[in-house]
């Protein structure tokens, strides 16, 4: 079993394998009350102890249901990652205010039933928003009034998450991280580590993609962002399927299918290979089911992937998809 990894300079350490509530919340198709809830205590059962959710998954759904499994569950709760921003309507940078985003954390402090919350993310806010200083001095101000115990952000390029290693105060970055989307190991998470920012990679199955069980033929439900967010109609396209086209995407699994360890599922393996990254504290793959936080949970117990097998998985994706999504984010 893979040991706890420290989040940054906090003093805690948890599982490396979390459970992402975005799917919980909305636009991955129809998930159930029950079902969402059932998903989320699987994972912690299987040894999850850091959720991360957003105030927009669901407008609060998400927040709510997490509220409702710690509030039944004996022993020590587990550390609760929200993100705030994305309600902000137009979402511009500025209209990161003082007052909305108390406002906004006031919400999420309701809906999780916390007095103080154990994180709260920016959530993939306009680039500009690094360059005000008063954004983050609203935060700290936030965090000494007992509001949030602390503040980070969740980014879409590299060049926002190296601004916000600068940031007085910055606890954590969020950032896409997987087998189509590899950038961030150039540079980034070294300066992460030198820093004692902590890192949580999502999106780490590339929306699916590398559960190894999608076809050209795979179909979504008209409320699953896969079938109207490809062209970033909605938000970054990067969020959706890593950015990689989806015909593409399904060669390069392919490609990859060999490197699989005997008796491991690609799930798994896609979870072990970021793992691979000391530099990573949390990866955050979803769920919808008690199943698939199960299977998650099974790269915890994988042994570290070969020198050959980690140099083999690089050669797929700068032949595959880096042209594609390199430069991008």
């Amino acid at each position: 079993m893979l040991p706890n990894r420290p989040f940054g300079l906090t003093g805690r350490a948890f599982c490396p394998i979390g459970f992402g509530a975005w799917a919980i919340g909305g636009t991955w198709g129809e998930v159930s009350e029950a079902d969402a809830e059932a998903a989320v205590e699987a994972a912690l059962d299987s040894g999850a102890d850091f959720i991360d959710t957003a105030d927009v998954y669901g407008d609060g759904r998400s927040e709510r249901i997490i509220a409702r499994v710690l509030a039944r569950r004996p022993g020590p709760r587990p550390f609760v990652a929200t993100k705030t921003g994305r309600r902000i309507s137009p979402h511009v940078a500025a209209g990161y205010t003082r007052e909305t985003l108390a406002a906004h954390i006031d919400r999420s402090r309701t809906n999780l039933q916390m007095d103080c919350l154990d994180l709260v993310q920016l959530h993939c806010p306009p680039s500009a928003v690094y360059d005000r200083a008063e954004v983050f001095d609203a935060m700290a101000d936030l965090h000494a009034a007992g509001r949030i115990a602390g503040f980070g952000v969740s980014v879409e390029r590299i060049d926002e998450a190296m601004k916000a290693l600068e940031i007085s105060g910055m606890q954590s970055v969020q950032i896409i991280y997987n087998l189509f989307r590899q950038r961030p190991q150039d540079g980034f998470l070294a300066a992460a580590a030198a820093r004692g920012v902590a890192v949580i990679a999502r999106v780490p199955l590339a929306s699916g993609l590398l559960t190894g069980k999608m076809r050209p033929d795979s179909a979504f439900a008209a409320d699953d962002h896969r079938s109207f967010n490809r062209d970033g109609a909605a938000f970054d396209k990067g969020e959706t399927f890593s950015g990689v086209p989806f015909d593409l995407a399904l060669q390069a699994v392919d490609d990859l299918r060999p490197l699989v360890p005997a008796g491991q599922t690609m799930a798994a393996f896609a979870l072990r290979w970021i793992l691979m990254q000391q530099a990573v504290t949390v990866v955050i793959p979803g769920s919808k089911s008690p199943a698939q936080s199960r299977g998650n949970a099974v790269a915890l117990t994988m042994p570290p992937l070969s020198a050959e097998t980690m140099d083999a998985a690089r050669a797929v994706y700068t032949r595959r998809i880096a042209p594609h999504v390199h430069h991008l984010w």
